[in-house]
């Protein structure tokens, strides 16, 4: 019967935020045994210089922690959602999917600007390809930037810069507690979220029973079955956190209802459509989504940007 309980996570301020989440709801539900948390350095940490889509790889921020996971090093691994590719290793397994904050993005902006006012030409800071496809599509004068670092790093960049915004996730900004910054929480109308974003994943090995049934206890249920379906889109679309993909599913009773999008890397072709079903079958919607999105262009989109990417 094991005493100690080791989480494993990133180092960055918001990872080790998620982390010390994870460990006192499970310090209050088992005070029986001792959590302690233990971070790893990823391939995502350690490349700053590079924009994420040119470094190559689906698991870039998660890597490193899931095989001190599979060799027992650590007990489980705590991982922004939309950080988790849709394939794991074989030996792990997601145990809890948390309740999911905000899923928008947030304009920071000079003098609290909403984007619908910024002017023509306007430079705007990001470090995903999904938010770069959906505002150059929303305005294809915008200049975008791209930028890299933690939340911190990021902040100062903005600071120091003459750009007019930058965009980030709601989520990691509120929980690190800089929500006054926040100019203008952006409409799902123009920017849908990253699969998974605004919840976190916690992993385990698969064949560790006891600590199945103790992340079980974590487990948010709408959470998990909207998140489910958006990471099955993304399964059949074979696309990974560095593709203009955006998704969001949501539950009501039963229902789920599943919007997606794919949109060109210079934002001139987007498609979007929406999809809805018994909440207990969300592979099958996500699924259905990807194959309606494919058939209306998104297959020939795809296609596209992998190849440009590739070269």
């Amino acid at each position: 019967m094991r005493s100690r309980i080791l989480i494993g996570t990133r180092g960055s301020e918001l990872a080790l935020w998620q982390a010390n989440w994870v460990n006192d709801q499970l310090v209050n539900l088992y005070p029986q045994f001792n959590f302690d948390i233990k971070t790893v350095k990823t391939s995502g940490d350690k490349i700053l210089d590079v924009p994420l889509a040119k470094i190559g790889g689906k698991a870039l921020f998660t890597k490193e922690i899931d095989n001190a996971l599979i060799h027992h090093e650590i007990d489980i691994a705590v991982h922004s959602l939309k950080d988790v590719p849709t394939q794991i290793p074989n030996q792990l397994i997601i145990g809890a999917i948390t309740q999911r904050a905000d899923v928008r993005d947030a304009l920071i902006s000079r003098g609290d600007k909403p984007l619908s006012q910024f002017p023509q030409g306007a430079s705007i800071a990001t470090g995903s390809l999904r938010r770069r496809s959906l505002l150059l599509h929303y305005r294809p004068d915008f200049q975008l930037v791209d930028i890299r670092g933690n939340l911190n790093s990021r902040f100062r960049k903005f600071d120091e810069a003459d750009w007019e915004g930058m965009v980030l996730a709601v989520a990691g900004i509120k929980r690190m507690g800089w929500e006054e910054r926040i100019s203008e929480k952006v409409s799902l109308d123009i920017i849908l979220p990253a699969v998974g974003q605004g919840s976190f994943a916690v992993i385990c090995r698969k064949d560790d029973a006891e600590m199945l049934e103790i992340l079980a206890a974590i487990n948010h249920r709408p959470a998990e079955l909207a998140t489910r379906a958006e990471r099955a889109m993304l399964r059949t679309l074979e696309g990974g956190c560095q593709v203009p993909i955006g998704a969001y599913g949501e539950v009501e009773n039963d229902n789920l209802k599943l919007t997606g999008s794919i949109g060109s890397l210079d934002g001139k072709e987007t498609v979007r459509d929406c999809h809805e079903g018994d909440a207990g079958e969300p592979e099958n919607i996500g699924h259905t989504l990807a194959q309606k999105l494919l058939e209306q262009g998104g297959e020939r989109i795809l296609e596209a940007v992998f190849s440009e990417q590739r070269s």
